[in-house]
């Protein structure tokens, strides 16, 4: 039997750290004298910081120049990290570690793919980290998802070929980035946005272990 490898993204997936990225950008919107809506917020999913904050100014209809949006950047960010310093194990969605308990004591291989550049800070706080054999995140990265660059990178860690990978995914470019790797992609939220994953849950309370050994089979 070819050995199976899981990689799960970070942001809406194993924790919601996403509505603390929109209270950073929206906090920066404000300063800058502009509305943030959450439903603006949608377009930031899976996309990385320089291009969130491309988007925001394109939003507040704001030009900057390179030293200011370097310093908004860097603003945002230390707001964003001031929201995770007091993150614990409450803020894990929910039936994650069960998931990951189970793929554990079945000895699978287990990888962290993600935009994040602070996901491993994430992961001590919550107490999970234990349970990947890699992490791979936005510091091994170049290209952002849709590119299957951080999937394939996980794969490469855990010594797994990318087709005998799954992918757990809430955005629809990490969707799109575990097909492009020919990986089986399961979407975690809204079905009517991540249409083009392989199977599709609201959350990880209605994946059943029977569901899991079909997919290690």
């Amino acid at each position: 039997m070819n050995s199976t490898g899981f990689i799960f993204d970070l942001d809406g997936v194993i924790v919601d750290t996403a509505k603390y990225h929109y209270l950073a950008w929206k906090k920066l919107a404000n300063e800058l004298g502009f509305e943030f809506t959450k439903e603006q917020n949608e377009l930031f999913k899976g996309v990385s910081r320089k291009r969130c904050l491309e988007i925001l100014l394109d939003i507040g209809n704001i030009t900057a120049t390179q030293e200011q949006f370097d310093t908004w950047m860097v603003e945002k960010n230390i707001d964003y990290l001031a929201y995770i310093e007091k993150m614990d194990a409450s803020e894990i969605l929910p039936d994650v570690p069960k998931i990951l308990q189970f793929l554990k004591d079945k000895n699978i291989p287990i990888a962290l793919g993600s935009a994040s550049k602070n996901a491993k800070p994430i992961l001590e706080k919550v107490n999970l980290l234990h349970y990947f054999d890699a992490i791979v995140d936005g510091n091994n990265v170049t290209k952002a998802k849709p590119d299957p660059e951080v999937f394939l990178i996980a794969a490469k860690q855990l010594g797994i070929s990318a087709n005998n990978c799954v992918v757990f995914e809430d955005a629809k470019a990490g969707i799109q980035a575990a097909n492009a790797a020919n990986m089986v992609s399961i979407g975690i939220g809204d079905s009517s946005i991540l249409t083009a994953a392989k199977y599709n849950f609201k959350n990880f309370t209605e994946i059943d272990f029977s569901f899991l050994k079909t997919l290690l089979s």
